[in-house]
């Protein structure tokens, strides 16, 4: 599913314009700078929990050593932060149906 056909669907349940319904997923989901409300909340910091659903944290990948696989080389793979998402109990069981 992309996002026009989640804003199809979300349209259609709630009873508003495909646009508007656009507009409510970009609120939500958008990762401009600034913008969107779980990026928002990841950047700062903060766990996002939707209940049922699941939840998003950013986590921290220290600096390690790798190789170049064209060249054999080794090279320092430097630390980073990363998105995290843990499926609600309810999400993952209906999935694994």
């Amino acid at each position: 599913m992309n996002k026009t056909e989640m804003a199809e669907k979300l349209a259609k349940k709630a009873d508003i314009s495909k646009t508007k319904a656009a507009e409510i997923i970009d609120i939500i989901f958008s990762t401009k700078p600034g913008e969107g409300i779980i990026a928002v909340e990841l950047d700062a910091g903060r766990k996002v929990n939707i209940t049922g659903f699941g939840s998003f944290t950013t986590k921290s990948r220290s600096a390690r050593t790798g190789r170049n696989p064209a060249t054999g080389e080794t090279i320092t793979i430097p630390a980073r932060k990363y998105v995290a998402f843990t499926p609600a109990k309810g999400l993952k069981d209906r999935v694994v149906e």
